[in-house]
């Protein structure tokens, strides 16, 4: 689902940007350290202010960065044009699809990150086992989101979310370990639930994740 006018005035501003960058990425990054060398992808980059991050911050060689809103993704265009086409690859397409958005092949990368994306995603559920389709064993999955704690609240309604299956950090956390992803202890929450943040690391299917109740 697309973000509608007033949250992608959000999302591009200033604060949403010193959010992220002083705040949000160094949380991930304790609780799932670098990636210094490594081959990343990046789950709806927007404007490319994470794709930035994840090169910098995270030490990632090469990103592979998509997403639905082809005006996004020339913002991030320009944005990332200084890193060229050998460490920054951008494209159109959906984290339920990544075949399709960006030729991804399995246990191709050794990160897939995600900023506040899957609770846009109708088939959340889908967009996890293509996530981990895609990472090698090994390979770790950073993510940030929102959960239906958040979206039930009254500011959440001027955004557009689907009403439909919306997680809470137990669904989300759970979900993961059912596609081999396992969190353990790596996760945290903030502002009494409403965001989720953690690193999952690509095991088995089965190989058990410690979830708190959903």
């Amino acid at each position: 689902m697309l973000m509608n006018r007033i949250e992608t005035a959000v999302i591009n501003s200033a604060p949403r940007r010193g959010l992220q960058h002083f705040y949000e990425v160094p949380l991930l990054a304790r609780l799932g350290g670098r990636i210094a060398g490594g081959r990343a992808l990046e789950a709806g980059c927007g404007s490319g202010q994470g794709t930035r991050l994840i090169l910098d911050k995270f030490g990632a060689a090469r990103v592979d960065a998509f997403d639905l809103d082809p005006v996004m993704v020339d913002r991030a265009r320009r944005r990332l044009a200084r890193y060229g086409p050998g460490r920054v690859r951008l494209a159109v397409g959906s984290v339920t699809d990544l075949r399709q958005a960006v030729g991804a092949q399995d246990a191709s990368y050794d990160a897939v990150f995600e900023f506040g994306i899957l609770h846009h995603v109708e088939d959340w559920r889908a967009a996890l086992a293509e996530i981990a389709r895609v990472l090698r064993p090994g390979g770790r999955f950073f993510f940030e989101d929102v959960t239906a704690t958040a979206l039930a609240r009254p500011s959440y309604r001027l955004f557009d979310h689907p009403a439909e299956d919306r997680f809470t950090a137990g669904e989300f956390l759970a979900e993961c370990g059912r596609h081999g992803l396992t969190v353990g202890e790596r996760w945290a929450t903030r502002v009494g639930g409403d965001y989720l943040f953690g690193v999952a690391e690509r095991t088995e299917p089965g190989a058990g994740s410690l979830c708190p109740p959903g």
